[in-house]
């Protein structure tokens, strides 16, 4: 294995620094192992999208069991009508139940790998602003197709045309009759 900034090869690949210039070998070897891709580790991988949506329905249908009672003895508390009591048991075993079935119905099983913080924030980044080095994408006229204009083609400043110095003086003029509407 040699050290990709000086080219210095390495003894073994259980060095950690390069013995010349000193950059960190130890992710080198993982990227190579990877075809040049660096591959998270096992416990990188989160859970999958299904699992967490089964976990997210079955935490809400539990919390009917908590939530419930906490509100039934409120509204006797306060001598209220058992409407809410009976709209939070329906809204939350409904709604965990349903969860859980959105999550075994439409999501993927596959494990989605972690972002680290350095990945979460690049892919936060709006996409215009992701480096001051790139250059945008080509939308204008190439310099091939360009030609300046021809002697004799410029526009002299007395051939411009002449627009007012404010819009007070045009409708100044129009109220004290001097000048003919368009």
């Amino acid at each position: 294995m040699h050290c990709p900034i000086c080219g210095q090869q390495q003894i073994s690949r259980e060095v950690r620094f390069c013995s010349r210039c000193g950059f960190e070998m130890s992710g080198v070897a993982a990227l190579i192992d990877g075809g040049g891709k660096l591959l998270p580790s096992d416990k990188e991988w989160k859970i999958s999208p299904r699992r967490r949506g089964i976990y997210q329905g079955l935490f809400i249908f539990l919390l009917s069991f908590l939530v419930v009672p906490l509100v039934a003895l409120l509204t006797v508390a306060v001598n209220a009508e058992p409407f809410l009591v009976a709209a939070f048991a329906i809204i939350l075993t409904v709604g965990g139940i349903l969860r859980v079935a959105y999550a075994l119905m439409f999501e993927s099983s596959d494990p989605v790998p972690a972002l680290n913080g350095e990945e979460r924030s690049q892919s936060l980044l709006p996409k215009f602003s992701r480096s001051a080095k790139e250059l945008p994408k080509e939308s204008s006229i190439p310099a091939s197709v360009y030609a300046p204009p021809t002697q004799g083609a410029w526009r002299d400043t007395n051939e411009l045309e002449r627009r007012p110095g404010s819009v007070t003086e045009n409708t100044t003029k129009l109220l004290d009759g001097e000048e003919k509407p368009q």
